[in-house]
């Protein structure tokens, strides 16, 4: 294919990207959005093939059949409440792909006896860097996501300075790749520490800051596949690159202005490893009410308006659609109810919003912090559904605290709140929460999906 041609794809490929990407702004236009930038995506591939002097047709067909099989039997199979860990995957993936295109790379020119020029050595490194840190970093993610290791930070003595240590070799590495890149010694090194540096940088991130780590770790990918477009001479990679790496950095901004830290904070203070020891060592006086599905039914039953805040025990539930029925019913009943969505509710940037679509929840019920704060104090009835530091009080009063300062859901100033959950047990951040025992709380013990099937049951009957 004539290279202006090939350009002009590219190009064509961006702006289906870019429009794709404005629609995936609204549930309403999601699907359009995710169409559009797909066939941006398509366009993109047919022009590479079409570039590509030698290319083994086949050997990408297989590839096809394969991934596609692969990624089908995971879009089945993967529930709804384990995406945060799939996202992780599939950042992790992307860096891998990333790290492996630029290692072929650069021996191919070893291959031919070309010296990389321009940018190329650069791009090489970075690629490099970023995509190797990106995979071991993903995929420790996924394993406290997973639980396959402990969700809480693990940190030691002297580990920001091994970090910085081991990041200072790592720049020494990469001078050496690009001004010696016949010398494969030095890169293998950075390849071996890019791997270490993804682990450690994951570590002592606790589960608290999950959906920081998953938004940060998307952008990685895409600036990874953005230096890979460099090193390959290639267009459509660099822009899709650049615009999920500019986008993971936008959501992450958002995440910690969610969480009132900065991100040198989320990535670097060990959040949560002191307050669990804290929390382990501290003897509770207060004494929470509970109460029995039947007594939340009499509540509901008297009340006009209903906000219901989801959290990560509605997602392990898998009760986002008992919540959905609850919602009709009392809709049913002339009962207005909403849903609250914090922005780190859950496990990753949009958890709750992705798990009660899938409910068919309306969107225009879904509302964000911001706008659904001030209309806790007129409220009848807040319903907690799993959720724990995104409505801790102490957020907003005890400066001793770690969340405090986080801006939280203001459920504390409803009439009425019922707080469904299956224990006292603290949630990530690791500290107890004193909306628990406000006079105005009535906790309701048990399974999420359970429990309010069982608040739907006892209204139908008060009916």
């Amino acid at each position: 294919m004539n290279n202006q041609l090939v350009q002009f794809a590219y190009l064509a490929s961006a702006v289906l990207f870019i429009v794709g990407m404005r629609n995936l702004s609204s549930p309403k236009t999601a699907p359009r959005g995710n169409l559009i930038a797909s066939f941006g995506m398509l366009v993109a591939v047919l022009a590479t093939l079409a570039m590509s002097e030698v290319v083994s047709y086949w050997t990408i067909l297989a590839g096809v059949i394969v991934g596609s099989g692969i990624g089908t039997v995971l879009a089945v199979r993967i529930q709804m409440t384990a995406m945060p860990q799939m996202v992780a995957l599939l950042n992790g993936f992307g860096g891998g792909a990333s790290a492996l295109v630029a290692t072929a790379e650069l021996l191919s020119y070893v291959r031919r006896g070309v010296e990389p020029v321009g940018v190329v050595p650069i791009a090489i490194v970075l690629g490099l860097l970023i995509g190797a840190l990106t995979f071991t970093g993903s995929l420790i993610a996924f394993a406290k996501l997973q639980e396959l290791m402990k969700g809480a930070p693990m940190v030691y003595p002297g580990q920001q300075v091994v970090n910085a240590v081991l990041v200072l070799a790592a720049v020494a590495l990469g001078y050496l790749v690009v001004t010696q890149p016949f010398e494969l010694m030095p890169y293998y090194g950075l390849a071996l520490l890019s791997l270490v540096l993804g682990v450690l940088f994951v570590i002592p991130i606790g589960g608290a800051d999950m959906p920081v780590v998953i938004s940060l770790l998307n952008s990685y990918s895409g600036l990874a596949a953005c230096a890979t477009g460099f090193v390959l001479g290639n267009a459509g990679l660099v822009i899709s690159g650049s615009l999920v790496g500019a986008s993971g950095i936008i959501l992450t901004k958002i995440m910690c202005d969610a969480m009132n830290r900065s991100l040198a904070n989320v990535l670097f203070s060990g959040f949560g490893a002191v307050d669990q020891t804290a929390v382990a060592g501290a003897v509770e006086t207060r004494t929470a009410k509970g109460y029995t599905p039947d007594d939340a039914a009499v509540i509901f039953m008297n009340a006009r308006s209903c906000i219901v805040v989801p959290g990560y025990g509605m997602a392990v539930a898998q009760a986002q659609h008992a919540v959905r029925e609850l919602s009709d019913l009392l809709q049913s009943k002339g009962i207005s109810v909403k849903f609250a969505i914090h922005p780190v509710a859950g496990r990753m940037p949009g958890h709750m919003n992705v798990l009660l679509a899938e409910a068919d929840v309306p969107y225009e019920q879904l509302i964000e912090m911001d706008e659904i704060n001030p209309e806790f104090p007129e409220t009848d009835v807040a319903l907690v559904i799993g959720a724990n530091d995104v409505v801790n009080p102490d957020a907003r009063t005890d400066k001793g605290s770690p969340i405090y300062g986080m801006p939280i859901l203001d459920v504390d100033r409803a009439q009425h709140v019922f707080v469904i959950k299956r224990s006292m047990n603290p949630g990530f951040a690791g500290v107890q929460n004193p909306l628990f025992f406000n006079d105005n709380t009535m906790m309701v013990f048990g399974d999420a999906k359970g429990t309010v099937l069982k608040i739907a049951e006892a209204i139908k009957n008060l009916s």
